[in-house]
């Protein structure tokens, strides 16, 4: 079985420049994505604010608010929809969000919170698919590094007890690890790959562990900022799959849409 998966961290639906909302061309640029589930970061719950700001401009307006929460506008009728709510302040919450053509069986949403300023978190989903289930995490770690170390150790407890040994398993999201010093402990404690090592590496594992074992380290994508990544923070995680393409995608659309650029990959169940 197949299956195209993205992951995108939207700014909760707002240009990083001028602060112009980018909802409704975030809804167009996430259908081309034409993915079956999409892993999304700083999914906008509520924004009284902007509601108030923009909702009277009427539904064609480009900068019109959506009366319903963003991960909902998102999914419209062709997915289903899942959000794990992790900042909240007076006027509104964001969190992480997934999208899926396939049913979602079960969400839980993990508090990771290193401390009382950066409200983090992980969303688990279960897609049921026509083969096996599918256990989905939806991660956006913190920016000090000795906080992401915390939460990682949070995320590979989480995914250790939630997803039984053999399931497959696919993690994305926005790690802020720049330096990529997370990458190894995810791959012993869960077994799993990114996507843009496997398809380097192909199906042979052990070239991929000829090439750690020479230090010859596999780097994830560069996807930061958008209209000119130099820094490694998205990633997609999979384990049970084979990588047929992983792509990140440039261009002035997504410069225009948030800061960071977006990644697609196509999978095959192993």
């Amino acid at each position: 079985m197949k299956i195209r998966v993205a992951t995108y961290n939207i700014h909760k639906g707002v240009s990083s420049v001028r602060g112009q909302p980018r909802v409704h061309a975030l809804k167009q640029a996430i259908a081309l994505f034409d993915a079956d589930v999409v892993f999304l970061q700083e999914v906008q719950g509520r924004h009284d604010r902007n509601a108030a700001q923009f909702g009277a401009q009427g539904a064609g307006h480009k900068h019109h608010w959506p009366d319903e929460a963003q991960h909902q506008f998102f999914a419209g009728e062709s997915h289903h929809s899942a959000y794990g709510m992790n900042a909240v302040y007076d006027h509104g919450h964001h969190g992480n969000a997934l999208l899926s053509t396939f049913p979602i069986g079960a969400s839980v949403n993990h508090d990771v919170s290193d401390h009382a300023y950066e409200q983090r978190g992980i969303l688990h989903c279960v897609i049921e698919t026509p083969g096996p289930a599918i256990h989905c995490y939806v991660v956006h770690l913190g920016l000090f590094e000795a906080g992401r170390g915390r939460q990682t150790e949070a995320l590979i407890e989480a995914v250790t007890a939630s997803a039984p040994p053999g399931a497959p398993v696919i993690i994305a999201g926005d790690f802020n690890d720049w330096r990529d010093t997370l990458s190894d402990k995810l791959r012993r404690a869960l077994g799993v790959l990114e996507v843009f090592e496997q398809r380097r590496a192909g199906s042979k594992l052990g070239e991929l562990m000829r090439q750690m074992a020479w230090r010859k380290r596999p780097t994830p994508a560069r996807t930061f900022p958008a209209a000119l990544p130099c820094f490694r923070l998205d990633r997609i995680y999979v384990r049970g799959f084979t990588v047929e393409s992983a792509q990140v995608m440039h261009g002035t659309l997504w410069a225009r849409l948030s800061d960071h650029a977006p990644i697609v990959a196509s999978l095959k169940i192993a």
